[in-house]
């Protein structure tokens, strides 16, 4: 069963430098129906003004993956990183035993958007770590692993079962993918608009699939598209 969760249904909050969507629940936001999915807990479409950005602030015990649509974000954090992280890579933190960090636009005049992730992990308490990875020159029409629990074919290695794809589409591409029996999957386009097992999705959109064997995911105009593929 697939159900699409439409960009114009999620939550959202405006404070002037800061424009999100909300997937799931999230901060002043409160959607019973939509707590999140699965071990995902957070899907964050952010658009930060120029000069604008989070200070330093806590996190603890959650798997936290950025992935930069456009614009560059400043990352600072407590374990002593530091770095401008390009449109097209990924950013991953486990904030496990705790760590701070902050985050910024900077360009003074450009904004940016982001999309936050969120994953709970599957043992709480475990070291805090950091690791990024560019994948804007990533090949058209395919799926390409960004994170998993082994950290396999270079992929990010993460504190929970579950996979991480990005694919890039042109027009009429075409990627496939399996679920294993008691698998799910989430489905999200950053950018475009895909066909999903013959239903259509936007820019924005999200989708839950379970009970499904696999999925056949077409593009309909040039798309970027993450998709979860979860215990």
């Amino acid at each position: 069963m697939i159900t699409i969760r439409k960009s114009s249904d999620r939550g959202r909050a405006d404070h002037g430098w800061l424009k999100s969507r909300f997937t799931f629940s999230f901060a002043d936001y409160y959607d019973p129906a939509h707590l999140g999915f699965r071990c995902l807990r957070v899907i964050n479409d952010d658009i930060i003004a120029g000069g604008g950005g989070f200070p330093m602030h806590p996190h603890r015990d959650m798997e936290i993956i950025s992935y930069v649509v456009r614009g560059a974000l400043e990352h600072r954090d407590s374990m002593g990183n530091g770095s401008v992280i390009p449109p097209g890579e990924f950013q991953y933190m486990a904030a496990g035993t705790g760590v701070r960090h902050s985050e910024f636009n900077p360009s003074p005049t450009e904004e940016m958007r982001l999309l936050q992730i969120w994953i709970t992990p599957d043992t709480p308490g475990r070291p805090p770590r950091y690791e990024e990875k560019p994948m804007a020159d990533a090949a058209t029409g395919q799926l390409h692993l960004i994170a998993s629990k082994s950290g396999r074919d270079g992929s990010i290695a993460i504190n929970q079962n579950a996979d991480l794809f990005l694919a890039r589409l042109e027009p009429g591409q075409i990627v496939n993918h399996e679920i294993a029996p008691a698998r799910h999957a989430w489905l999200q386009v950053a950018i475009g608009s895909v066909n999903l097992n013959g239903q259509t999705l936007n820019e924005g959109d999200g989708a839950t699939i379970s009970g499904e064997p696999g999925l056949q995911i077409e593009a309909s105009a040039s798309a970027k598209i993450l998709l979860f593929d979860l215990p």
